[in-house]
C-alpha cells in the first residue's frame, strides 16, 4: 500500500495557471475544456471514460523544441524516444515522422517499435536484465546499438553474436555515481543503483568488450535518473566524468564512436522549476562538445508527459469527515500518485465549474486500496455524478504503467490533431480479460 500523498502548505496552481502552462489545452466558454480544437466532452461521448487523450501538436512542438535546442548548440545529436514512457503505435509513428528513433527496454517494446514503422537502424536497446531471447532478437534485427550494463552481459552478447554470425554494436553503460536529486525510485546513476558498471571499472570492461568476438565497441552511455528538475549540476558532473572516460579510452588506443547521454529531463507537474532543453544542450556542449563525437539522447517524459491527459467521470461525491470525489479512473489506470506520491493537475471539463466556489476534496478511485488516491485536500468545485475531469500531464508513464487490477479493462487511447481525433487503441473488452485463461478438467464443474 502506498504512503499517503503529502499535503503542502504552498498554494496549488489555479485552474487558469494550469491551462496557461499547457498551450495545447484551452477553455472554451461553450464547449468547455478542449485539447487543441476538440472538446473533451465530445471525446467522452464517443469513447466513454476513463480514456487517455494525447495532443499531436504538443508532441510535435516539444520534439522540435528539443531537437532545435541541440542544433542551435552546434551538437551532432540524435534523439531516441524512451518507449517506456509511452508505447502507443500512433505516438511512436508520429515521433518517427519528426525524426526520432526509440530507446527500448524489452522484446515487447522492440516489436512494437518495428510495428510502428521505426527501422532497426533507429533503435537502441537499454536495460539491466536483457534475456538471451531478447538479445537474439536484437541481433537478428541488427539494431543500431545495445547498451551493455555488466561484464556478464558483455559475455552473453559476445557468445550469442558469435553463434549467430553477427556483429553487435555495443555501448557500455557507465554508472557515474551522481545523485540526480530526484525521487529515490527513479534515480539510476548512484553507486547503489542496479544500473550500469562502476566508473572505476569501466575502462577495463570497455577494453574487454572491444576485444570480445562478435562485438563492435562503439561508445559509452549513462542515465542518471528521471524527472530531474534540480538544474544542470548533476548532468554536468555526470557528463564531465564521461568526457574523462572518453580521454582514457583514447589514451589506450581503443575506438569510440559516440556518447549516449541518456534522458531524464523533468517537467512541471505542479510548480517545479523544470529546466528547458537549451539548458541541457548547454550542459552537453560544455562537457562533451569538444570531443568531436556525436551524442545521443533518450528523453521520454519531457516529450510525452505534458502532451497527454487522463479523462475521467465522477462516479459520486461522498460527504463525511472528508469530502471524497470518487472518479471512474483508478490507480490501475494512473499509478504515479500511488507509487510516487506524484502530483497531477486536476481540471473540471465544464466551463461553469471553473468559476464555481471551491472547497477541499480528496480525489480517489474505486479500487479497493486506500492507496487509490490521486489528490488530498485539492480545491475543487462541486462535482456531481457524471461531471468530467482531466488529470493533466499523464502522457508519460500513464498508459504504459496501467494494469487490469480489480479486473478493470485497460482504457482506450485517443490522439487529437487540430480539430480531428482518432481512437488509437480500443478500450479492452471484458472478454479480453479472460482470454487465454482456462480451468483444468481436474477441478471439475
Amino acid at each position: 500500500m502506498a504512503a499517503p500523498l503529502p499535503v503542502t502548505n504552498d498554494p496549488d496552481p489555479t485552474f487558469a495557471e494550469l491551462i496557461a502552462g499547457r498551450p495545447h489545452i484551452r477553455m472554451d466558454a461553450r464547449d468547455g475544456l478542449m485539447v487543441e480544437g476538440v472538446p473533451l466532452a465530445r471525446i467522452a461521448a464517443v469513447v466513454g471514460t476513463p480514456a487517455w487523450v494525447y495532443s499531436a501538436g504538443s508532441l510535435r512542438r516539444r520534439t522540435r523544441a528539443l531537437t532545435g535546442a541541440l542544433g542551435a548548440a552546434g551538437l551532432d545529436a540524435s534523439v531516441h524516444f524512451a518507449m517506456k514512457a509511452n508505447d502507443n503505435l500512433a505516438v511512436l509513428a508520429l515521433l518517427h515522422r519528426e525524426g526520432l528513433g526509440v530507446d527500448v527496454v524489452s522484446e515487447g517494446e522492440l516489436r512494437l517499435a518495428r510495428a510502428a514503422g521505426i527501422p532497426a537502424s533507429r533503435i537502441v536497446f537499454s536495460g539491466v536484465g536483457k534475456t538471451e531471447r531478447e538479445l537474439r532478437l536484437a541481433l537478428a534485427e541488427d539494431i543500431f546499438q545495445i547498451n551493455a550494463e555488466s561484464a556478464e552481459e558483455i559475455g552473453m552478447i559476445s557468445a550469442l553474436a558469435t553463434a549467430l554470425g553477427r556483429t553487435a554494436r555495443v555501448a557500455l553503460r557507465v554508472n557515474p555515481d551522481v545523485d540526480a536529486r530526484t525521487h529515490a525510485k527513479i534515480t539510476t546513476g548512484r553507486a547503489e543503483n542496479k544500473f550500469g558498471v562502476a566508473i572505476d571499472d569501466a575502462l577495463v570492461l570497455y577494453a574487454r568488450m572491444a576485444a570480445s568476438p562478435g562485438i563492435e565497441a562503439v561508445g559509452i552511455a549513462t542515465h542518471i535518473g528521471s524527472q530531474i528538475t534540480a538544474g544542470m549540476a548533476a548532468y554536468r558532473t555526470a557528463y564531465a566524468r564521461l568526457a574523462e572516460m572518453v580521454h582514457a579510452i583514447r589514451a589506450v588506443g581503443l575506438p569510440i564512436l559516440r556518447v549516449d547521454c541518456g534522458g531524464g529531463l523533468g517537467i512541471t507537474y505542479r510548480d517545479e522549476p523544470a529546466p528547458m532543453p537549451e539548458a541541457l544542450a548547454g550542459a552537453i556542449k560544455v562537457t562533451l562538445g569538444g570531443l568531436g563525437l556525436p551524442v545521443m539522447l533518450e528523453p521520454g517524459r519531457w516529450i510525452a508527459g505534458p502532451a497527454g491527459l487522463l479523462l475521467a467521470s465522477v462516479v459520486i461525491e461522498k460527504q463525511g469527515a472528508r469530502r471524497f470525489v470518487i472518479a471512474d479512473a483508478a490507480m490501475n489506470d494512473l499509478l504515479r500518485p500511488s507509487m510516487y506520491d506524484a502530483w497531477h493537475g486536476i481540471l473540471p471539463i465544464s466551463p461553469i465549474a471553473h468559476h464555481a466556489p471551491l472547497s477541499p476534496a480528496d480525489v480517489v478511485g474505486p479500487v479497493c486500496e486506500t492507496g487509490d488516491t490521486f489528490a488530498r485536500g485539492r480545491a475543487l468545485p462541486a462535482l456531481p455524478a457524471g461531471e468530467l475531469i482531466a488529470f493533466l500531464d499523464a502522457g508519460a508513464y500513464g498508459a504504459t504503467m496501467s494494469s487490469t487490477y480489480n479486473a478493470r479493462p485497460l482504457a482506450p487511447e485517443v490522439l487529437v490533431d487540430g480539430t480531428r481525433f482518432a481512437v488509437v487503441r480500443d478500450r479492452q473488452s471484458y472478454a479480453a480479460l479472460a482470454h487465454g485463461q482456462r480451468i483444468p478438467d481436474w477441478i471439475g464443474a
